[in-house]
């Protein structure tokens, strides 16, 4: 399979700092995103070590296991690097007074041969753009969805819901964090999304799907996610990843015959 990533991060339109963050490591199929929170500047110190943390302990693990590695080993070294990061970042909110209270939502992504996998806490999210068909693939860890899944509120409701950034999950809150790991198969022509809650509440699915409709070249797609969320009021900082898998053409002619 032909890969490509792309990430971009973008402030917004009211915020004055950026406490996205997010690092992309092709080398080893990774993609960490989170979108901290807490007092100020506590939030861009949460997120930043969840990513710098999870991508140094994870990939050196990730390049000594090797291709053949089985999943559910893989699924277990993700859950023990995110523990890490999640206890040091408590462990610095609960010790230093300028970081009290910080936390961060976090989603991940792992490309292991033919799966993926897919880790989250919190609202940051993460879509598979298939066959012309956008589906997400986590569920939010927020009031919001426990009110939705109980019937409590309806959807229209919840698009202009107060209660809307109140997440029930998050690294840093606590000295454990429970996180939802999912393994998916990829095919080619398969692309994934990952982004904070800055895209998912600026736009809703379908145009998030009309963006990718419009092109497949994947800076222009990240590129493009962004400008039309800050369009749409840029409120939050904004970040999205994406994993493309690129289809590869078939041999044809009298070449692919004598290939056999």
């Amino acid at each position: 399979m032909q890969l490509e990533y792309s990430s971009l991060s973008d402030a917004g339109r009211y915020r004055s700092n950026n406490e996205d963050a997010v690092l992309t490591d092709p080398a080893h199929g990774i993609v960490v995103l989170a979108d901290g929170m807490g007092g100020y500047n506590a939030g861009e110190v949460a997120s930043a070590m969840a990513v710098e943390q999870i991508m140094r302990e994870l990939a050196p693990i990730l390049e000594q296991a090797g291709s053949s590695a089985p999943v559910r080993e893989l699924r277990r070294a993700i859950e023990v690097c995110v523990g890490n990061a999640n206890y040091a970042i408590y462990e610095a909110a609960r010790t230093q007074a300028a970081y009290a209270g910080m936390g961060t939502t976090l989603v991940m992504a792992v490309l292991h041969g033919q799966t993926l996998l897919v880790g989250h806490a919190g609202d940051s999210r993460a879509y598979r753009w298939r066959k012309g068909v956008l589906r997400q693939l986590t569920r939010d860890h927020s009031l919001l969805q426990e009110q939705l899944d109980a019937g409590l509120i309806t959807p229209d409701q919840a698009a202009v819901s107060p209660h809307r950034n109140l997440v029930t999950r998050a690294l840093g809150v606590e000295d454990t964090v429970l996180l939802d790991v999912q393994a998916f198969a990829v095919i080619p022509g398969d692309t994934y999304l990952l982004c904070s809650d800055g895209l998912t509440d600026m736009m809703d699915d379908h145009e998030i799907a009309d963006v990718l409709m419009a092109t497949s070249q994947i800076e222009s797609r990240t590129a493009e996610l962004i400008q039309s969320a800050n369009a749409n009021g840029g409120m939050d900082n904004i970040t999205v990843a994406l994993i493309q898998i690129a289809e590869v053409p078939k041999k044809s002619g009298i070449v692919a015959k004598l290939r056999g």
